[in-house]
């Protein structure tokens, strides 16, 4: 039996997976990070650890077993019993490769050293970011001309006194058609003015109606959500809210966090313990990747 698989299966709803006579793989959460030298960006993620002294059944490995394989919770036991007993068996000459989760092996005082694998991201809020570096930028020069001002020649003085000249003359004739177009604007400016005034007085209201005031109570909200799924394109959460609602759930999007991936809710509860039980319900009979979101 391939029991490492169902170990990371468990890992990303559980942060902590006994298996039975053997050790306990411990899940903890760490933050986003970034890298200044590197300029690499790292995701928060689910980093695993092995604690040896971990061996107390506590089922939850078995009874996953023996529902994925459609056995009795015996078999999954003796199975798991098995398992161990080989894995044991390689670690007196070599170490154990776990898929997904990790090395393990002995050192000369027989205590197990464990090598986790960063490959697998554990923390279903991160589904969907890597990590990624950021190419640097390359900054442009650029050069500004330095003009030097040119002398002026007596032929550019000349110039412009003939201008002037000719300036003078034409002034002379259009002082005239300018006086008559200034009368004109005046007249036109006082006929719009005289408009506006006859406008304004016509939407006058001498008794305006009672100003009529609403009181608009604001929607609790509730704070519990259990999430099926975040996704980067909003497209994508439209669509499955449109297959949850049609099998008859009253899903909902409750936004974005702060990876900015959308999220799509089964339904949403005032009470935490309505909330617990369907959580358990959907991941028994829908989806096992289904989890509890508190937002308060």
């Amino acid at each position: 039996m391939n029991l490492d698989k169902y170990i990371s299966d468990l890992l990303y709803r559980h942060n902590c997976v006994i298996v039975p006579d053997f050790g306990g793989f411990i899940s903890n959460t760490k933050s986003a990070k970034i890298d200044a030298e590197s300029h690499s960006f790292y995701p928060p993620y689910k980093q695993i650890s092995f604690n040896a002294h971990l061996k107390q059944n506590d089922g939850l490995l078995a009874n996953h077993i023996a529902k994925t394989e459609n056995i009795s919770y015996q078999k999954a036991t003796s199975a798991i019993s098995l398992a161990v007993i080989k894995w044991q068996n390689k670690l007196q000459s070599g170490s154990v490769e776990l898929e997904k989760i990790g090395k393990l092996s002995l050192n000369d005082q027989k205590q197990f050293v464990f090598n986790p694998n960063y490959e697998t991201n554990y923390l279903t809020s991160s589904f969907g970011l890597s990590s990624y570096q950021k190419q640097p930028v390359p900054q442009e020069t650029k050069v500004i001309p330095i003009t030097t001002p040119q002398k002026r020649s007596y032929g550019s003085v000349a110039s412009y006194a003939a201008a002037a000249a000719v300036v003078l003359t034409l002034g002379f004739f259009g002082l005239r058609e300018y006086n008559t177009n200034q009368h004109n604007q005046i007249i036109a400016d006082q006929e719009k003015a005289l408009e506006k005034k006859i406008q304004t007085a016509t939407f006058v209201i001498e008794n305006p109606l009672p100003t009529l005031e609403f009181e608009v109570k604001k929607a609790k909200l509730k704070p519990y959500h259990v999430i099926a799924g975040a996704f980067q394109f909003p497209e994508n959460a439209t669509k499955k809210l449109k297959q949850l609602k049609a099998k008859g759930y009253n899903a909902s999007i409750i936004g974005k966090n702060k990876w900015g991936l959308t999220q799509v809710a089964f339904a949403s509860f005032e009470n935490r313990n309505q909330a617990i039980n369907t959580l358990y319900r959907i991941q028994d009979t829908v989806s096992e990747d289904a989890w509890l979101l508190v937002k308060k």
